[in-house]
């Protein structure tokens, strides 16, 4: 990361006019406007004492111990191979979480300027760390600091989805990669009481929300069983969204430390294309 790499990505939150480096570890705009980076080689454009936090330490953790165990290496490679034709040179993986996505994305290709974006600051940090992407601490429910038609391919891997925000900042022609869980995904520990719902259906209605700018090219469907040990399990459901309803699961939770089980992993990866 270099400030005028950041920068080149970024325009103004509040009056949305392009940034670019300002001297040490300050991007600004023509507006006045102006923003600390970090040495740790990403900005904070979040608005002042935000309404939603993003994912904790303790998350961040059980998440990078999960991945980096390789559970979840099927998914990233699927990601990897639908990227090859598709990067470009510029991807902004909206939701990076600890950048394990991403890093297969770039392992796969040459020559790709990235960015990865999350609300948490601490994902930002790990991401920026393991992949030598750009970083940027945003929401995606608002309007993103990123310029108008800045990438060629837009990552949202088990993230929120900002339809018209993804229109804004991808190119024409340009692909979206999503991974969407389906109503199999960790079945087992659904059952259990120790993971909350996936909507069926879920794909079909991702591809509706994602509206005339979006056109659906592949769906790639990626089902696999992983014999886990209680403590892979407890990384499990500390590292998502289940994670957030600790405190009703804790009794399930302990029992989780139990004998290893087997867990279907069951998602489908979706390759957009913008339109118009």
């Amino acid at each position: 990361m270099s400030l005028p790499s950041l920068a080149e990505w970024l325009r103004c939150p509040r009056c949305l006019r392009d940034l670019r480096a300002m001297g040490a570890l300050v991007l600004g705009c023509e507006g006045g406007h102006r923003f600390d980076a970090n040495r740790r080689g990403y900005v904070s454009l979040l608005p002042p004492r935000p309404a939603v936090v993003g994912d904790s330490a303790a998350m961040l953790d059980a998440r990078a111990a999960f991945l980096d165990a390789g559970w979840y290496s099927p998914i990233r490679d699927a990601l990897a191979e639908l990227s090859r034709a598709d990067a470009g040179d510029r991807v902004l993986d909206v939701g990076c979480g600890t950048g394990y996505y991403l890093s297969g994305v770039l392992g796969a290709t040459t020559g790709i300027h990235a960015l990865a974006s999350d609300l948490s600051p601490a994902a930002v940090a790990r991401a920026v760390r393991a992949t030598g992407a750009d970083g940027l601490v945003a929401d995606v429910w608002r309007p993103l600091p990123v310029r108008t038609a800045a990438a060629t391919l837009v990552l949202n891997v088990f993230a929120p989805r900002n339809p018209e925000e993804f229109a804004r900042v991808l190119a024409s022609g340009g692909a979206l990669l999503c991974v969407v869980p389906t109503a199999e995904h960790l079945v087992e520990l659904r059952r259990a009481g120790l993971a909350i719902d996936v909507p069926a259906n879920k794909s079909s209605h991702v591809a509706e929300r994602l509206g005339d700018a979006f056109a659906l090219e592949r769906t790639l469907p990626v089902r696999f069983p992983m014999s886990l040990t209680g403590g892979d399990v407890m990384a499990l459901i500390g590292m998502g969204p289940s994670a957030h309803h600790a405190a009703a699961l804790a009794d399930g939770i302990t029992a989780a430390a139990g004998p290893a089980r087997t867990v279907t992993a069951s998602v489908d990866v979706l390759r957009f294309r913008r339109v118009g």
